[in-house]
């Protein structure tokens, strides 16, 4: 994927790594880290700087194998394959990213994708949601729109997401640059949550 992108528009792909960065520096600390919707894990070394271990988390397994054949023993990466829809990660973790999944997702199942986040957290843990923006639709190439089936203004994320947090921190997102800006001029949105609230709210 992240060939195709260098190939395609090489300047994405200072826009994928600076996402990465922000989540990096946002989960700075954590002993143990899930990244749902890892696609080819390019960014997934950022984050490892800064965590004590990240584990990726896939639905389409071929991602998942060329994963585990490109492994690097300076870089190794934990993959599997989840259905994040069906049922929790493996695992209790105490920050979980996902990048550019939302949007993907459809309507009828993105309460069972955000509530399989939230049980796949630690009591205290940390949720990071990045994904387009409602607003950006409009500029994007007809291949991302067909696949982008599900992208939210920055007040309908923030929204969703307070069913499921206490605090949700929303940030925008332009280029590389990450700050509090105008949520309506943000190409992108991150979601920052916090203190899960219960599985019945």
């Amino acid at each position: 994927m992240t060939n195709q992108v260098w190939h395609d528009d090489p300047r994405r792909l200072t826009f994928l790594l600076a996402r990465y960065k922000f989540v990096s520096k946002m989960l700075g600390g954590k002993k143990f880290v899930g990244e749902l919707g890892c696609g080819d894990a390019f960014g997934t070394r950022i984050v490892q700087q800064e965590v004590g271990k990240v584990v990726a988390y896939d639905f389409d397994p071929v991602f998942i194998e060329d994963i585990k054949q490109r492994q690097s023993k300076k870089w190794p990466i934990e993959a599997h394959f989840h259905d994040i829809v069906e049922a929790p990660l493996p695992h209790k973790h105490d920050g979980v990213y996902s990048l550019d999944v939302i949007e993907h997702i459809s309507v009828s199942n993105e309460d069972a994708y955000l509530a399989n986040l939230r049980r796949s957290l630690t009591d205290d843990g940390v949720l990071i949601i990045g994904t387009p923006s409602l607003e950006s639709q409009e500029y994007a190439s007809p291949p991302s729109k067909a696949g982008h089936i599900n992208c939210k203004s920055g007040a309908q994320l923030k929204a969703l997401l307070g069913k499921y947090f206490h605090n949700v921190f929303l940030f925008s997102m332009n280029d590389e640059v990450v700050h509090t800006g105008f949520y309506p001029m943000a190409h992108y949105l991150f979601a920052v949550c916090c203190q899960k609230k219960n599985d019945q709210a």
